[in-house]
């Protein structure tokens, strides 16, 4: 028996009595992101009754669904029209959701050659601050009526509204796929993948563990067995990337705070105390450290980036500079005047 259902109704009742009773609310999907941001104190506000593919053309490469669908239906269904979801999205989870996704936007290893979650929303169906669901968007890519506010939702945690449905642009599955691990060390690891940007190989993932450089070639078969031929190294199971986003390698366990840091890609080796892994060819680097988080943030802003802590309060987010924060109170104030939605995950005093 089919589970789909269409509950916008009652979770824009429960946002409407939540507004007249001045009562916070906690957006809740399957909680597989809950280590990210703050703590919320709320009603909690359960959006997996509210799911299911709206519509779906392969023709079009456009598919619409309910934010509490779980993602791997969404991902078993493209899968079985030779189709996915192109900034392969982490669950971290069993029960990841789609709002989830969105609102998180989070994005996998092929990030940085195939875009962001952000990049790929076409359109969303919110229930404001104001009591009222609108529709943002469209779901077509030349529809640009909306369209920032759609994108908007990606990254903003549930701050800025409850998603009920979001509209997404997907691409067809590579023909050909080929892992391979090539033994070298970061400073190498770095320079090559520097170089090899400048030229047309068919990389979609790239990550350096300390000890080899990992690389996924994708594309044409042609493309892909010529750059075979030119980089070398051993073959590798293609689960590799699949942990890598689960956050399943052996890196990521043991007790020391997980950072997530986002730098320029050719900053080169980062002096820091702990373990390194370096994702998306270098532009994200994953840090294993119990050194002090101001620590941190100060030698990763000092080459242009920023720090996110992966763990639940504990300095997670990174200080918004004055003028920042003036535009996300802004924000905030316009579509959430009530400050209802989810409070302080993002920022403690937003």
């Amino acid at each position: 028996m089919s589970t789909d259902r269409d509950n916008s109704q009652a979770l824009l009742e429960q946002v409407n009595q939540a507004l007249n009773q001045g009562t916070p609310l906690r957006i809740l999907g399957s909680n597989s992101k809950a280590m990210l941001g703050n703590a919320v104190a709320g009603e909690v506000l359960d959006t997996r009754s509210h799911r299911g593919i709206v519509s779906y053309d392969p023709t079009e490469l456009v598919l619409t669904a309910r934010a509490g669908t779980p993602l791997r239906e969404i991902e078993a269904v493209l899968h079985g029209a030779g189709q996915m979801l192109p900034c392969e999205p982490p669950h971290l989870g069993p029960n990841a959701t789609l709002g989830g996704m969105v609102a998180a936007g989070l994005s996998g290893p092929r990030r940085p050659w195939a875009g962001s979650v952000r990049d790929y929303v076409l359109g969303t169906r919110v229930v404001t601050g104001q009591g009222k669901l609108l529709r943002f968007g469209g779901e077509v890519m030349k529809n640009v009526a909306g369209y920032d506010v759609s994108r908007l939702m990606a990254g903003s945690f549930g701050c800025l509204g409850l998603l009920t449905e979001v509209s997404l642009k997907v691409l067809p599955r590579p023909r050909q796929c080929l892992s391979l691990r090539l033994p070298m060390g970061r400073h190498e690891a770095l320079a090559e993948l520097a170089e090899w940007g400048q030229q047309p190989l068919p990389i979609s993932a790239a990550c350096h563990d300390g000890e080899a450089l990992y690389l996924r070639l994708e594309g044409g078969e042609g493309s892909v067995q010529s750059a075979r031929q030119r980089l070398g190294g051993e073959p590798l199971d293609s689960s590799f990337w699949s942990d890598l986003r689960e956050q399943r390698l052996a890196f990521f366990k043991g007790p020391d705070p997980l950072w997530r840091l986002s730098v320029p890609t050719a900053c080169g080796e980062l002096e820091l105390p702990g373990q390194q892994l370096v994702d998306w060819g270098g532009a994200q680097r994953w840090l294993k450290s119990s050194a002090p988080a101001h620590a941190i943030r100060d030698q990763v802003a000092k080459v242009g980036g920023h720090a996110t802590g992966y763990a639940l309060g504990a300095a997670s987010s990174a200080p918004l500079t004055a003028g920042l924060m003036r535009y996300h109170r802004a924000l905030k104030q316009q579509l959430d005047p009530q400050g209802i939605f989810n409070p302080g995950r993002l920022y403690p005093d937003l």
